[in-house]
């Protein structure tokens, strides 16, 4: 399973057009799950069925795994990053020095993007609770 995960990825990785195709496919399957759900919840409302006890536990769940993915994300990122300054600062070569010095900007977003999405996650928990509760009630 391994071997053929990381044939797949190395295809997509010089197939651009293979790659189109996944990115599409995936954004597909994830639009049609959530139009299943979303029509899903709004059809058991009109039906007059209680969800709370099927989204409380989804929400208990992801609330308690927040804090935790916050301070791993925040003290993994960290350590990466000085990792990766201390590579930028001992290169001697300008080449290898530009490559880590692209690695480290690299980090750096993908780390503020990883923790901005966390924190935008648990900032929108309680709206989407609100907004759930509201269409059930309001159906």
């Amino acid at each position: 399973m391994k071997n053929t995960l990381i044939t797949l990825s190395n295809y997509l990785a010089t197939n651009k057009k293979a790659a189109r195709v996944a990115k599409v496919l995936s954004f597909v399957l994830v639009f049609g799950i959530v139009a299943a759900a979303f029509s899903t919840t709004v059809f058991a409302s009109t039906q007059g069925v209680d969800l709370s006890g099927a989204y409380k536990p989804i929400v208990t769940l992801i609330n308690s795994f927040v804090t935790p993915m916050l301070a791993l994300v925040g003290a993994g990122g960290t350590l990466y990053c000085i990792v990766l300054g201390v590579k930028y600062a001992t290169a001697e070569e300008p080449q290898e020095r530009e490559k880590r010095k692209q690695a480290l900007k690299t980090a750096i977003i993908g780390f503020v993007l990883i923790f901005v999405l966390i924190v935008a996650l648990r900032l929108s928990i309680t709206p989407l609770t609100n907004w759930m509760q509201s269409t059930i009630q309001g159906h």
